[in-house]
């Protein structure tokens, strides 16, 4: 299992626009791709939410070459979409995980 991991902060003022965005269009888009089976959203705990809360969005896929054809046809355009929608007031990583047992 190949797991896409990206963990966002989001700034207070942003909050509740930017999670029903992720839940109502962000999320959904991806998954519309059909590189990816399932997701799942989680909250950070035991952080310094001062600046705001971290959230963590895992998609699953089986395949790594569907990861990769992800990244190259359709993550530029969706990154783009969340940086013109919100600009400076989150910030974003992503990992790459493989599920080993």
């Amino acid at each position: 299992m190949i797991v896409y991991n990206i963990t966002t902060k989001v700034r207070w003022e942003i909050l509740e626009a930017w999670l029903e965005w992720q839940l109502e269009e962000q999320i959904p888009a991806i998954l519309a791709t059909g590189m990816f089976d399932k997701h799942q959203l989680y909250r950070l705990l035991e952080q310094d939410e001062e600046e705001g809360p971290t959230f963590v969005i895992q998609f699953f896929t089986s395949s790594l070459d569907s990861y990769q054809q992800f990244v190259i046809e359709f993550a530029p355009a969706l990154q783009q979409a969340g940086w013109e929608k919100w600009g400076d007031r989150f910030i974003s990583f992503r990992t790459l995980m493989e599920l080993v047992h």
